[in-house]
């Protein structure tokens, strides 16, 4: 696969956006239509952002997926409000990010030529800047208090990273330099129903529970990077690993397999990093297979039911075949026998020469195929494709680092 370095991702103009790509999902009715199952990192979703109704990028993204119409939508990357988060509104309920981009962006129509998209949201705690209480990153220091924030900027870009929020990130059970950042959020048609007393979540399930962990140990030293103390308690997801059933039309129960593990890099010779990705992606494959050690925040234990579909959607962090992945992190869940790896999503001809420097399932402007729509094999797929826009329909101001990836499926029994 291509190792292209792409500075920026180019935005579509929203007059021409339906030009560029396929045609538009139609709108499922019944058990007979197909269901369009999307994910999409947004890259860094602020409150302040959602909140002010008209952020340049979250405008644009919005547009991409009225274009696509997905019926069920993963994006990560979104904060999760709550208090110590910048933009929280004190007083007010937490996790309520996910409706504000649901009903001041997606219900809005932004363009003549789109229409608007009605969801029901799921977002939950993540790991994500909370702090630990732990010297996890080694540096001899615990930190614990929120820095300054610095606000995103007025043209709409990702804003920058502090050395003070890098410290505090370092330290908590996932990182972000604030709590809740690069959290995630699930998006479902209006009309279905999302199952919400039997999500699971898997956010404070303990990494040493897993038997065969990959340990990080110092490849100079020998010595684990963990104290006996810190490994007991870390936490295996850098967010979390959710699973939410939806009832799709003709009554079919899929299970939303959502999660986003962390980047293998930004480490250092223990590969703590690309160790935990690793096994944030094994705990799927160990889920899929029934595995009795995993409990879920409720401590129900056991994996998922072997007769019911599901689709696995991420930012996963993991190329098939380069990157720095440790230990070939996705292919074993890419080979699991529940898991439909084909057809690969791919770009489209005219995708394809908008960035002719990647490979046509490269999910990343930047060379690597690590998102991912994963439907299982007992669902009928009858489309799969990477967006990506056309260069003649362009501006320089990026949306995200990502591009989207949608299946098509159909939900009939």
């Amino acid at each position: 696969m291509s190792r292209a370095l792409l500075p920026w991702m180019p935005v579509l103009l929203l007059g021409t956006l339906l030009s560029c790509q396929p045609a538009s999902s139609p709108a499922p009715g019944d058990a007979d239509d197909p269901v369009r199952f999307m994910t999409y990192n947004i890259e860094d979703v602020r409150t302040a952002d959602l909140r002010s109704g008209d952020h340049p990028r979250l405008v644009e993204a919005a547009a991409i997926i009225q274009d696509l119409r997905p019926d069920v939508l993963l994006v990560n990357e979104m904060t999760v409000d709550q208090p110590g988060a910048p933009g929280y509104p004190s007083g007010e309920p937490a996790a309520q990010n996910a409706r504000r981009f649901a009903d001041g962006y997606l219900r809005e129509a932004q363009a003549d030529s789109l229409r608007p998209l009605s969801y029901q949201t799921v977002m939950l705690p993540v790991n994500t800047g909370q702090p630990s209480q732990l010297d996890l990153n080694n540096d001899g220091r615990v930190v614990t208090r929120v820095p300054d924030v610095p606000r995103s900027p007025a043209d709409g870009r990702v804003a920058p990273q502090t050395a003070g929020g890098r410290a505090y990130g370092g330290d908590a059970w996932g990182f972000g330099t604030f709590p809740g950042q690069y959290g995630m959020a699930v998006f479902v048609r209006e009309d279905w129903t999302v199952l919400r007393d039997s999500i699971r979540t898997f956010r404070l399930f303990k990494w040493s529970d897993m038997p065969g962990a990959a340990v990080p140990v110092d490849s100079v030293t020998g010595e684990r990077w963990y104290s006996a103390e810190e490994w007991e308690t870390m936490r295996l997801s850098s967010k979390s690993h959710w699973d939410v059933p939806v009832r799709l039309p003709g009554g079919r129960v899929v299970h939303v397999l959502a999660s986003h593990p962390t980047p293998p890099g930004f480490d250092g010779a223990a590969d703590r990093n690309g160790r935990r990705n690793h096994n944030e992606i094994r705990f799927w494959v160990d889920y899929l297979s029934g595995a009795d050690y995993i409990a879920d925040d409720s401590s129900r234990a056991g994996g998922l039911p072997e007769d019911a579909p599901f689709v696995l959607m991420g930012d996963l962090n993991a190329d098939p075949d380069e990157g720095d992945s440790y230990g070939n992190a996705i292919n074993p869940l890419l080979r699991h026998p529940r898991v439909q790896s084909r057809p690969v999503p791919t770009a489209t001809d005219r995708g394809q020469r908008a960035f002719p420097d990647l490979d046509a399932d490269d999910t990343t402007p930047f060379g690597l195929r690590i998102d991912y729509v994963l439907p299982s094999s007992n669902l009928d797929v009858t489309s799969a494709h990477v967006w990506r826009p056309a260069p003649a329909d362009t501006s320089d101001l990026p949306v995200s680092d990502h591009f989207p990836v949608y299946v098509d499926v159909l939900p009939r029994p």
